[in-house]
């Protein structure tokens, strides 16, 4: 539960972060009359808030990995608390190093240490060389072995390499292993997590597991190359990475209608509000909400990745759009709508597990009003200002040219400003009904175990 406490507080200073960096797009001299720049500069910033997803995210998923895990085995090895104190510890001072470092970096105050320590200024890959180090090593203790290896081409380049070759690589990080083996344990988490609420038989999550298997990384693997475009790919890669890649929706909608539909997942959304035959009372099922969260992720995916992904992957939309509003339309509805949400359902899930029945009632309202102000928030942040400034956008490079659409004539406009504007209720709804009800849940349940125990 430590580690969930960890990831809710790193969630809400990523949606602040978030919240500072549109400012900046709208009014990059004044942070309501006062000059952020000259402390957290928006380079820093915008560095923060994809670093801090990654990192709560993650987190949320070691943390699962570690209850679940212990879950299915019949005795507690004697080294397993010990263990995870010590992951815990590693965690801490990776991500609050890294986050310091990067600060640190882009402020030059580490010399020719920079790469080592501070920003190494790739988008994902941020971190000094020396967390990624500790990060992959904390992986190991944790993960499957194929997880902290495909991370290791994280480590194939240096301060000074050419511009192809660091893309190459850093794109094989973005594609293979946040869309590849992230999206291939989020298939696993969910398939677990539907078995342990009696939702699912294991013989059928093990089939969907398999083929969504065989689905992420044989398309995943040409798919790939769709983020290649300015590194000097031909023409058939292009086509064929944009083709596989655009498909790649389809592995984890598999999953979800197979278990959302062939199995009868409606049927129990209708028991948590029935009545009992017996007794008259009404009927709680334990984990409705964590099952709730997990179908936001269907439907993110459906939209975030699929959608939305579908949108901008296709090569000739790709030369006018990369790098504009679009992007971050799919980045925030995929990212958050899909391994955000899942986090969060296997964040609740844990709280259930391990919260009795009073202290659970205490929590679960948080919860509730959490599910809402993600899911509501998410959507007023896409449909009021992501995805319509995007689309304008795009029509702007299409008429005028992709160097005009990304100017400070265009973005500085009028019209872009509004839609800027815009985010506001969204990014409200998100951080004081979303993220910060999921924070005082997670303290109420870790305070609450400490009591227990």
């Amino acid at each position: 539960m430590k580690f969930f406490v960890v990831v809710t507080l790193l969630f809400v200073a990523q949606t602040l972060v978030g919240s500072a960096v549109d400012h900046y797009r709208v009014d990059p001299g004044s942070f309501y009359g006062f000059d952020l720049s000259t402390i957290l500069p928006s380079n820093l910033l915008r560095t923060w808030h994809l670093q801090l997803a990654i990192f709560w995210i993650a987190t949320a998923y070691v943390a699962a990995a570690l209850f679940l895990g212990r879950s299915l085995s019949t005795a507690e090895p004697r080294w397993f608390a010990g263990s995870a104190h010590v992951l815990f510890a590693a965690f801490a001072v990776v991500i609050v190093r890294s986050l310091l470092g990067e600060w640190m970096g882009i402020a030059q105050w580490l010399g020719d240490l920079w790469f080592w320590f501070g920003n190494q200024g790739w988008e994902y890959l941020e971190l000094g060389r020396v967390w990624q180090y500790l990060l992959v090593a904390g992986l190991f203790l944790v993960a499957a072995l194929a997880i902290p290896v495909f991370y290791v081409p994280a480590l194939f380049y240096g301060a000074r390499t050419h511009y192809t070759i660091v893309d190459t690589w850093r794109f094989w990080i973005i594609h293979l292993w946040v869309e590849g083996f992230f999206e291939f344990f989020a298939t696993t988490i969910v398939a677990l997590t539907f078995c342990q609420l009696g939702l699912t038989r294991r013989n059928v999550a093990l089939r969907v597991i398999y083929l969504d298997a065989i689905l992420y990384f044989v398309g995943g693997l040409i798919g790939t190359g769709h983020h290649w475009y300015f590194t000097g790919h031909s023409n058939i890669n292009m086509a064929m990475s944009a083709m596989f890649s655009v498909l790649e929706v389809v592995p984890l909608t598999l999953l979800t209608l197979l278990t959302l539909l062939t199995l009868d997942a409606w049927a129990f959304v209708q028991t948590t509000r029935g009545q009992c035959d017996v007794c008259g009372k009404t009927m709680v099922i334990p984990h409705r909400w964590a099952f709730y969260f997990l179908m936001a992720v269907g439907f993110w995916n459906f939209v975030g990745a699929g959608i939305f992904g579908f949108l901008i992957n296709l090569p000739i939309v790709s030369y006018y759009e990369v790098g504009t509003l679009l992007t971050p339309n799919h980045a925030h509805a995929a990212l958050m709508g899909v391994f955000g949400m899942l986090a969060i359902a296997l964040m609740v899930f844990v709280l259930r597990q391990t919260s009795d029945d009073a202290r659970w009632a205490d929590i679960e309202k948080y919860v509730r009003v959490a599910f809402f102000g993600t899911n509501v928030g998410l959507a007023l942040m896409v449909v009021l200002s992501l995805f319509p400034s995007g689309v304008l956008q795009l029509w702007d490079a299409a008429q005028h040219g992709y160097w005009h659409a990304r100017s400070l004539d265009y973005i500085g406009s009028e019209r872009s400003h509004l839609f800027e504007w815009l985010r506001l209720p969204g990014d409200l709804v998100f951080i004081v009904f979303g993220a910060v009800p999921l924070a005082i849940a997670s303290i109420k349940g870790y305070l609450g175990m400490r009591v227990t125990a």
